[in-house]
């Protein structure tokens, strides 16, 4: 146990080394570390919110919004169902969470309420798909038909929507270069943003509040805007506002041509003609197709790109456009058109979010954090240094050596790893040290009895290391599943504390065992000692 092969005492001189190295740049201010020479580490341990400062938000997904499309989609699908079987109806509307008509002929109504069967059809919903809801009820009462959103299909919606705005956000996000963001869902309906780092708020809940839904609606062809504005728009079509508000309404088909599901790309550019900013986009190959062919059939007709319910430009379309490429043109800033097209890229959100709670922490109250994170770690291992020295004197030192080894180690894995550091990560190195005296001590106490026992010095030493390995391996071992277990279940600064400990069960092994024996084999060959100094 005390005999080590000089290929194992260089593995473990550059397993130091390295350490050392890769946790120096943390000593350092970042400006300080980017003028260093190419070849030397730069990285630094990348810090969570509580230290770091940036911005929290807590977003709740708006159910009003959500039942607002399902009806509007609901409303066009029985439309467009009755159209295709000549059924006449009236009085087709949305109220409240219902969709209501009046047949014309109430001797259909047999027929009507097969044909509106399909709509009612349930949908899949929990985990892996298993199980199923009925998003809509059919009933009548006479002539009139009523299609009800059921309770359990709107809780389903609103789970979908969250699950898919987790997404969305973070790809938001991540378009805007920030680093280690927490997105998480709060609740039923809500979801937790945290971006450690980020000043400019404003931006960013510009940014998460749009739900950036991108539709292409063709000119009504019936009517126009004076005469909607003054009674009702033609069936099918509906006034759009414009986004810019010295530009006048538009009158457009209800119905949406492409989305902006089809997009596969948008970027922020200049014009070449005016040099104004702008936002190209390019479809997939089958919204490519479809804008190619309406654009052909439809020369001379406005084609509206509608965001978020108001249009943004509606030019006339002079010839066909084809390639699945095009342009959007408004009154853009440059910060404005690279924001449209972040949104764009990221996809859009099912329904809007508002901010239910906004915080800001500010770089001073984490240097706050952090001073007291360290001044807590400090007094830990101060203490704890105390201790070993006063318990088992020469050995309590060889400990202590290691166990200022181990920190570097841990250090520098978190760094290696990128793992965001947050006030628990901090409370799970101080633990780390609390830890690895523990398996020195295992390790001493065992060491203390075999030599009370009339064993030999080296004897009581390699029975104390050897005896004690399997009881190290089953404490850390069963910390270790706690950690995973906190990783895989918990969320933020929890998963932080998780990793912060799961790291430190792995360096206090080797420092605890490997590199304290290492150091005790050097003390016994050069001392040849008669007695064990504990």
């Amino acid at each position: 146990m005390l005999y080590f092969a000089r290929w194992k005492i260089v593995l473990i001189v550059l397993v130091l080394v390295a350490g050392v190295i890769v946790t120096l740049p943390n000593l350092f201010s970042a400006a300080t570390v980017q003028a260093w020479p190419s070849f030397m580490p730069k990285r630094q341990i990348v810090l969570g919110l509580d230290l770091r400062g940036g911005a929290h938000l807590l977003l709740q997904v708006e159910r009003d919004s959500l039942v607002k499309d399902r009806l509007q989609t609901l409303v066009g699908d029985v439309r467009q169902t009755l159209r295709d079987e000549r059924i006449g109806y009236r009085n087709l509307r949305s109220r409240g969470e219902s969709v209501t008509f009046t047949l014309r002929e109430p001797s259909e109504a047999d027929r009507v309420m097969q044909l509106l069967r399909p709509l009612t059809n349930p949908v899949q919903s929990g985990l892996f798909g298993q199980g199923s809801v009925s998003e809509v009820e059919v009933s009548r009462d006479g002539a009139q038909v009523t299609l009800n959103l059921t309770e359990a299909g709107l809780e389903e919606r609103t789970r979908s929507a969250v699950e898919q705005s987790l997404s969305v956000l973070g790809r938001r996000i991540n378009a805007l270069g920030t680093t280690e963001p927490t997105i998480q869902r709060e609740g039923d309906d809500r979801i937790l943003v945290q971006v450690p780092g980020l000043e400019d708020t404003s931006r960013l809940k510009e940014i998460l509040g749009q739900t950036a839904k991108m539709t292409f609606h063709l000119e009504c062809p019936e009517g126009d805007v004076v005469s909607a504005q003054q009674g009702r728009p033609p069936a099918g079509c509906e006034i759009v506002e414009p986004a810019d508000p010295n530009d006048g309404p538009v009158l457009v088909e209800s119905r949406a041509r492409l989305s902006g599901d089809d997009l596969v790309d948008a970027q922020p550019a200049f014009d070449q003609q005016t040099n104004t900013p702008i936002v190209t986009f390019r479809f997939n190959s089958r919204g490519g197709s479809i804008f190619g062919q309406l654009t052909q059939q439809n020369v001379g007709r406005r084609f509206a790109v509608v965001l978020d319910n108001k249009y943004i430009t509606a030019p006339v379309i002079r010839s066909p456009i084809l390639g699945g490429s095009g342009q959007i043109e408004g009154n853009f800033t440059v910060e404005s058109a690279q924001n449209l097209a972040v949104l764009l890229r990221a996809g859009a959100l099912p329904a809007d979010l508002t901010i239910v709670e906004e915080r800001t922490v500010g770089p001073s109250l984490g240097r706050d954090s952090i001073a007291a994170g360290e001044i807590a770690a400090l007094i830990g291992t101060a203490g704890v240094v105390v201790f070993m020295v006063l318990v088992y004197g020469l050995f309590g030192v060889f400990a202590n050596v290691a166990l200022i080894c181990n920190i570097v180690l841990l250090l520098a894995l978190l760094t290696l790893l990128q793992a965001t550091l947050t006030l628990p990560g901090i409370a799970g190195i101080v633990l780390t040290v609390g830890m690895a005296v523990d398996a020195n001590v295992l390790i001493f106490e065992r060491i203390r009895e075999e030599s009370k026992l009339g064993r030999s010095a080296i004897n009581a030493i390699e029975a104390g290391f050897s005896r004690a390995l399997g009881t190290i391996l089953d404490a850390n071992i069963t910390t270790l599943i706690a950690a995973f277990a906190l990783f895989a279940l918990g969320s933020g600064p929890i998963r932080g504390f998780a990793v912060t400990l799961a790291l430190g069960i792995l360096t206090t092994v080797f420092t605890a065992f490997v590199l304290t024996r290492f150091i005790v084999a050097i003390w016994v060959r050069s001392q040849r000692p008669k007695t064990v100094p504990i």
